[in-house]
């Protein structure tokens, strides 16, 4: 039954055996060049910015020519009535109301802009939340393997010592049953890592069959920043927060000029004739002013400043919403660092070596006959389950300085640089 078992690990070791070390950074990098996300808000981004400078323009002039005073059927200007016409006519908004709604466009094109940097960091936490679980997952499996080896140690003394008669049978038949149990884990693990690395994948736009090398555990900062420190930059840094001022500052200047819609706009029109007269060619000009009526003002103007103004109670109510989002998911990153860092401190200061000193203790003393196989098996799955324990910490800082990462819009760690392999806890 194990040989089956290891021949069934073999082949899913084989299906994903990764090529090279994976770095944060060649994720980072990947994830901002190929994301359809982050490329989907940029052209939102490029779109609003060229929508913007036509918003200062006042509307296109109207251009009419007309054959006026022709007769029916035989469609011929009439004696001293007909003639040909010329007609332009253009509405000039009242001074103030361009320059508003170039305001409002400007502000709507920012706000679209910051909204698509929250979108690289966004996309850029997700990869870094993709990464960290694949990393658990491969320091997991290292784990594992060594322990099947440890276990197999195990099991080489457990029967060694039976043939003698100094061991019994049901230690040989537990060791083997615990080997079968780490091989299954085992493939179990394997299989997630194929499925977390597709998940990696997707982000970057990358077919899911392609294969991704060990990530490699960045070196993260040896102090934190300040707690409060870290509110106030979020507060006024945070990309969706400065969105939302950008979108308040929009809706403040469309509320002004929701307030000037109900002055008429003057239209200026300029009109060219000429006709065939007794002497010649007749030429003749007008020039005429017209302006807007809001004879609809109750159900049109005054509700325009209605909506204006519902719209800036929203983005007023929305950005206030946005900063106290902000205060506590920094708050909460703040704290998952916190509790990881000092709990990963614990782990390899303390746990892993006491773990590691008990199971020595203890497969010494098995061999003398001390203690039973039991107190051996159980010191060797606590050392595992510690060595786990500490890798999950090792993942939820580097989750955690993510998220500080994102809700502050700014690097805080090199991504490139990596812990040297065979430092305590992360070897």
């Amino acid at each position: 039954m194990i040989a089956v078992l290891w021949m069934a690990l073999a082949f899913a070791q084989d299906s994903v055996r990764p090529t090279q070390p994976l770095e944060l950074a060649n994720v980072y990098r990947n994830a901002r060049e190929r994301s359809p996300r982050i490329a989907a808000a940029r052209a939102l981004t490029d779109a609003a910015r060229a929508r913007a400078p036509s918003a200062r323009r006042p509307p296109d002039p109207q251009v009419q020519f007309g054959f006026m005073n022709y007769t029916l059927p035989g469609l011929r200007p009439m004696d001293v009535l007909g003639m040909q016409q010329l007609q332009v006519m253009q509405m000039l908004p009242l001074p103030g109301k361009l320059r508003l709604a170039g305001r409002v466009a400007d502000a709507s094109a920012d706000a679209q802009a910051e909204r698509a940097r929250d979108v690289d960091w966004e996309v850029r936490s997700k990869a870094a939340m993709a990464f960290y679980d694949l990393y658990v997952t491969d320091r997991s499996l290292g784990i594992d393997r060594e322990t099947l080896r440890l276990l197999q140690d195990i099991l080489r003394t457990t029967e060694s010592m039976y043939r003698v008669g100094e061991g019994r049978q049901a230690d040989v038949l537990r060791a083997q049953v615990e080997i079968a149990r780490m091989v299954q884990d085992t493939i179990r693990m394997t299989t997630m890592r194929s499925a977390m690395a597709a998940r990696l994948n997707a982000i970057t736009d990358t077919p899911a069959q392609a294969l991704i090398g060990t990530p490699l555990l960045p070196a993260f900062p040896d102090s934190m920043p300040g707690l409060d420190g870290a509110i106030r930059s979020a507060v006024a840094d945070r990309p969706m927060v400065r969105a939302g001022e950008r979108d308040l500052e929009a809706a403040t200047a469309q509320t002004r000029l929701a307030r000037r819609e109900i002055w008429p706009d003057p239209t200026i029109g300029l009109q060219y004739g000429q006709r065939s007269g007794m002497d010649g060619t007749e030429r003749m000009g007008s020039l005429m002013i017209g302006a807007t009526l809001p004879v609809f003002a109750r159900s049109r103007q005054l509700r325009m400043r209605d909506e204006a103004a519902a719209m800036q109670q929203m983005s007023r109510a929305d950005l206030t919403a946005m900063r106290a989002e902000t205060q506590a998911a920094v708050a909460e990153a703040y704290s998952n660092l916190t509790r990881a860092r000092n709990l990963a401190t614990l782990y390899r200061t303390t746990l892993l070596p006491q773990a590691d000193a008990a199971i020595t203790s203890a497969f010494a003393a098995y061999r003398t006959g001390a203690v039973d196989f039991m107190t051996l098996l159980d010191s060797r799955m606590s050392l595992n389950r510690y060595r786990k324990e500490l890798v999950e910490l090792e993942a939820d800082e580097g989750k955690a300085w993510a998220d500080l990462e994102m809700l502050l819009g700014r690097e805080l760690f090199d991504p490139s640089s990596a812990v040297a392999r065979g430092t305590s806890g992360r070897n």
